[in-house]
């Protein structure tokens, strides 16, 4: 499927395990630490492959829309070559499965200061299209009790949950995650074996 027809290189956006995963799987040429606006990041996919299986579902990252325009989310972007646009784009389209849609929007570098170009770029991501996603009216305990016990390909799902929460720390000092860091904060409550796994 061609997506562009241009020769232009692109700027794709990493939210989820890509933040970790990118070098093993994106032909990138520099990455770029951002936020895009008007997004949420939520635990509100069942992953039955990387972090569970179609009879024990877990639980992964989406984008969705958010009311507040000026909420962020933060991550890293890739740019990408114009010899590879086609390639990778098609391999997210499939990595992020049915129900997603592609989007351009504005990303901020991160952090803001006078020695960097702080004008926004474009860049590509793939958010939830529609509000029929699993999730939508859950709460944290009811997330916690999937996660609990999921494991995929990839490892559990708790091991997700806690690369994800210090990735971000890591990134991002100081920054507020609040659904991430409350949920992870519920599931090291509830998880005998607390952080043992977070090297997957």
């Amino acid at each position: 499927m061609e997506y562009d027809s241009d020769q232009e290189d692109i700027w794709v956006f990493a939210f989820g395990s890509l933040l970790w995963k990118a070098d093993l799987v994106l032909p990138y040429l520099e990455k770029q630490k951002g936020f895009v606006k008007g997004f949420q990041r939520r635990f509100f996919r069942n992953s039955v492959l990387h972090r569970g299986t179609p009879e024990n579902p877990g639980r992964v990252v989406t984008l969705i829309y958010s009311e507040n325009p000026e909420s962020k989310v933060y991550g890293v972007g890739y740019r990408i070559a114009a010899k590879d646009k086609q390639q990778v784009l098609e391999m997210l389209r499939c990595r992020e499965t049915v129900g997603y849609e592609r989007y351009r929007v504005e990303f901020y570098n991160y952090p803001s200061d006078s020695q960097q170009h702080n004008d926004p770029q474009p860049i590509q991501l793939f958010a939830k299209a529609q509000s029929t996603f699993v999730g939508k009216d859950d709460t944290l305990e009811t997330i916690v009790e999937q996660i609990l016990g999921a494991v995929g390909e990839s490892g559990t799902n708790t091991a997700y949950v806690y690369r994800l929460a210090d990735t971000m720390r890591q990134l991002f000092p100081g920054e507020q995650d609040d659904h991430l860091f409350d949920l992870e904060k519920l599931l090291l409550s509830r998880d005998p074996k607390m952080k043992e796994c977070t090297k997957q």
